[in-house]
């Protein structure tokens, strides 16, 4: 229902002749909006067997802290050391991971920077796409399904706001509950696209050479946003490194292959 509405107000967009140039450098964004929806469609669970129990013993055998006599994921230690400060920017950071590079697209659309913009806008929709085949590939439980379910897969299993629902008590606005309650698939943890999309951001930032400031906020908001997956439980260290491996091989691969092929069609 989420990309019918989208794909409705583009049509709008297209239609009109004032409005037709932005329609068509939303495009990408557009299509990033209704890729995960699209999920509904065939989720990846049909396609591979889900991984509860290989990604939490590895993340434990990998990156386990012991506590007495038992090995926790960093994930659950975390949970058990929280505290106020921590919760409150593990909020802020986690709500950059998409209003942050579309800002930053936003900006250089209508800074005149045509070329960085669509070079930065369809590397973002590539490196997604590039993390949905990922999905289906792989499909893993995040670490709170693990904590809360145990290890039998059940389908159709709601989605959960895990450590991001203290931020919501805190602040007394239920913005995760929100978000995470409309939840896809949540068989799709690995690579954690969280950790991917800030790095394009930062990568882009250098690469069209925006000022030094801009370029470290970003870089600041990224490891933040990597710190928090893990620490509400959301991503194992596993699928962070894994997303941040997907951000670098999609730049990579868009910058040196994609271009340089349509460059040689065009």
């Amino acid at each position: 229902m989420f990309s019918i509405y989208l794909i409705v107000f583009y049509v709008l967009l297209l239609a009109l002749k004032p409005t037709r140039k932005v329609a068509l450098a939303l495009t990408p964004w557009l299509l990033f909006a209704c890729s995960y929806d699209w999920m509904r469609l065939m989720p990846n669970y049909k396609v591979n067997p889900i991984d509860v129990k290989g990604i939490f013993e590895a993340e434990k055998e990998l990156f386990g802290i012991t506590v007495g006599n038992e090995t926790l994921i960093p994930g659950a230690y975390l949970q058990m050391h929280h505290n106020t400060f921590a919760d409150i920017m593990a909020g802020l950071f986690y709500l950059c991971w998409v209003p942050v590079p579309l800002a930053f697209a936003i900006y250089l659309y209508f800074k005149g920077d045509r070329r960085n913009y669509l070079r930065f806008s369809w590397c973002f929709l590539f490196v997604n796409l590039l993390g949905f085949c990922g999905y289906y590939i792989h499909p893993a439980a995040p670490p709170w399904y693990a904590l809360n379910y145990g290890f039998d897969p059940i389908l159709n299993t709601p989605g959960n706001t895990a450590g991001l629902q203290r931020f919501d008590d805190l602040t007394g606005l239920p913005i995760f509950q929100s978000l995470y309650g409309k939840n896809a698939n949540v068989f799709a943890a690995v690579p954690s696209l969280h950790a991917a999309y800030m790095l394009i951001a930062t990568v882009y930032s250098i690469i069209s050479r925006q000022k030094k400031w801009l370029t470290c906020a970003f870089a600041i908001i990224c490891i933040g946003i990597w710190w928090t997956a893990v620490y509400t439980t959301h991503h194992y260290i596993i699928d962070v490194l894994l997303g941040i491996v997907t951000a670098f091989a999609g730049i990579f691969i868009f910058e040196k292959c994609v271009l340089r092929l349509r460059s040689l069609c065009f």
